[in-house]
């Protein structure tokens, strides 16, 4: 079957099931996964299968949160649906996976992009900061990285910044202008309002990721006096309008007691969102605060406590440094994902601030071919212990030695850093952490669907 043919009934398979599911989900899921059980291969699929077999039966927490994506707007849960689902999940990967074999580089999933430098706050060792208020994407640009990127096969567009929706219209109207998108804002979340959630209705596929450092102590301790309250504002506005949102968390040595706990994780679920990403704090720029990368203690009780509550609490967790086991170490290089930021340089990682390449100056797909991509993409895992999965912050040396191989050069704006500076403040931190990190892992048991349990 040629793939044009199969993405055709790929696409109308996925419809169907939607459209059965719609008029009565509780009643419909379990018979829509016996029909699948029914017409398709033995082996197709079996472990995802039986994984979602076992939450329709237990009807546990993640069974919980299927149902609450089912609360949302009917217009944004049909378009999250197919743009996620369908256009990158399935017809995207598969265009990707060609370009790959083609090209021999890397292509990514998903693209992270900074339509703007500027910010209406000033948080406490935030890397962002250090860009200054001055540079952005323009519409076109965006536009244009939108367009190469289909073309690989990429319908997932991640907004960072900066505050994106300091460009709130420009993102809207992008937004419009490719529909068959699905575009996440990491966001502050102090300019969200009634206005914005009326655009986010009528557009359908922007989902805000709105930053939260723990309770308001913490979080106004590092964002800034008041902060809180606003995003506990913006969280119950799009509440009310049945919209899509998730958290996006930094864990530092000041707040993982607030952001391990069961009541933040409570929080976050009556409040309303649907996901939380959780970020180690990076020590990136000469303006960095190392004093709040968390101890070897405080991560592995990210570890678990993260584990533990995704096994019984309906919202989905991903911590990025603690769960790369998921998804077979570093995502960063165009693996998984790449960076641009406001400047145009295309860095291989929103927290590794050196390039080869600048999307003013070269195209999407020689960007993924430039020399620091292509050592990602020949180095990739940085370590079997997918615990330390990082090039930057558990092994200093390998970022050490691509930066300095390739020839990349910094893209801080204000006061470059060069990478022996940046890697000398990680090497403790990888000394010390690898102890643990190799007793956790080494120590593991086997989780369905991870690395190592996929090796057990």
């Amino acid at each position: 079957m040629n793939t044009s043919l199969k993405t055709t009934m790929q696409n109308f398979a996925v419809n169907q099931a939607l459209k059965y599911i719609e008029g009565s989900p509780e009643e419909n899921i379990p018979k829509l996964m016996a029909l699948v059980d029914k017409y398709t291969p033995a082996d197709w699929y079996s472990g995802q299968r039986a994984a979602i077999r076992k939450v329709i039966e237990e009807k546990n927490n993640w069974y919980q949160l299927i149902l609450k994506i089912y609360d949302l707007d009917p217009g944004v849960r049909q378009a999250f649906f197919q743009n996620f689902l369908f256009n990158s999940a399935l017809k995207g990967s598969v265009t990707q996976n060609e370009v790959k074999e083609k090209e021999g580089c890397n292509v990514p999933w998903a693209i992270l992009l900074d339509p703007t430098s500027a910010c209406n706050l000033h948080c406490t060792g935030c890397w962002a900061a250090e860009y200054g208020n001055r540079l952005n994407l323009s519409l076109e640009t965006i536009d244009s990285i939108i367009r190469q990127g289909k073309q690989l096969g990429i319908y997932m567009y991640i907004y960072t910044g900066g505050e994106p929706l300091v460009r709130k219209k420009d993102l809207i109207k992008i937004c419009e202008m490719h529909s068959d998108c699905e575009f996440l804002s990491f966001t502050n979340g102090t300019l969200i309002d009634e206005d914005f959630c009326q655009e986010m209705l009528r557009v359908r596929n922007f989902v805000p990721a709105i930053s939260l450092e723990g309770f308001e102590d913490a979080n106004d301790g590092r964002r800034g006096q008041g902060i809180y309250q606003k995003v506990q504002n913006a969280m119950s506005l799009l509440k009310q309008h049945r919209l899509p949102f998730g958290i996006s968390t930094c864990y530092t040595s000041k707040n993982v007691d607030d952001v391990s706990s069961e009541k933040y994780f409570d929080l976050m679920i009556d409040s309303g969102a649907l996901f939380v990403w959780f970020f180690h704090y990076m020590p990136v720029g000469n303006d960095a605060a190392p004093e709040l990368l968390p101890t070897p203690a405080q991560r592995e009780k990210m570890y678990r406590r993260i584990r533990e509550y995704r096994n019984t609490k309906p919202i989905f967790s991903m911590d990025f440094q603690n769960d790369a086991e998921y998804v077979g170490g570093c995502i960063a290089g165009g693996r998984n994902y790449l960076h641009i930021n406001a400047k145009g340089d295309v860095e291989p990682c929103v927290f590794i601030h050196y390039s080869n390449a600048n999307i003013h100056e070269v195209s999407l797909l020689d960007a993924l071919k430039s020399p620091l991509f292509m050592a990602y993409h020949n180095g990739q895992p940085f370590n079997d212990n997918m615990l330390r999965p990082c090039p930057m912050l558990e092994n200093p040396e390998c970022l050490r030695k691509m930066v300095k191989d390739t020839g990349a050069v910094n893209t801080d704006y204000q006061s470059l850093e060069s990478v022996d500076h940046l890697c000398d403040k990680t090497t403790p931190y990888a000394e010390n952490w690898r102890p643990m990190a190799d007793t956790l892992w080494h120590g593991c048991d086997g989780c369905t669907g991870c690395a190592k349990g996929s090796e057990a």
